[in-house]
């Protein structure tokens, strides 16, 4: 599990497109988020939730980031690049994570939690960008679409397409990337993988 906006260690792996949840999906995926942070505060661990109780779609093996916002400002955002386990129980596992495991700020504590504001990032499936430059990049690149991940190496650095609200030039969010992938905003290679990809927003 990681944050996309302090990334550290992920792993990566291709799934379906997101569907598009029907309404009584999102809430209960809100709702198992919701859960799960709750049950974080009493018993110190993530909801364990039983796939086989919700609907069909829920059980897709997804990829998810969970982000908290806590009056406007992040408290938390942690999540998966690779589909390997059911989409509810991946929400609830991230939620859990965003909110006492995100190493930029202190465990959530229970007062906090009734002002809390929730939302859910399925990701859709993972596509490299082959391109030679960071201008090529820069261009293939769709503002307020596309989520962003670098990787060389053991570096590698993601935003979500979300960001884009805070960093509308493509360049800059490029460089954001590259910021947080601990590159240079001016390091280009030919070992420099480019991949991006698409969520569905809840919440």
């Amino acid at each position: 599990m990681s944050s996309p906006e302090g990334f550290a260690a992920s792993r990566e792996g291709f799934a379906a497109p997101p569907a598009g949840y029907a309404p009584e999906e999102r809430r209960a995926l809100l709702d198992a988020a919701r859960t799960s942070i709750e049950h974080g505060l009493r018993h110190g661990r993530a909801l364990r939730v039983d796939p086989a109780a919700y609907a069909e779609p829920l059980r897709e093996l997804r990829a998810t980031f969970v982000t908290l916002h806590l009056e406007g400002r992040l408290r938390g955002c942690v999540g998966s690049l690779e589909a390997h386990r059911p989409l509810v129980a991946d929400v609830a596992e991230s939620a859990w994570c965003a909110a006492f495991r995100d190493p930029r700020f202190e465990p959530l504590d229970e007062p906090e939690l009734a002002g809390l504001e929730i939302s859910i990032s399925v990701l859709g499936p993972l596509e490299p960008l082959l391109v030679a430059s960071e201008e090529e990049l820069v261009a293939r690149l769709r503002p307020g679409v596309d989520g962003l991940l670098l990787r060389e190496g053991r570096l590698r650095g993601t935003l979500l397409p979300a960001v884009w609200r805070h960093v509308p030039d493509p360049r800059d969010f490029v460089r954001e990337v590259k910021r947080k992938a601990g590159l240079r905003s001016d390091h280009w290679s030919e070992a420099l993988e480019a991949i991006r990809y698409t969520v569905e927003s809840i919440g």
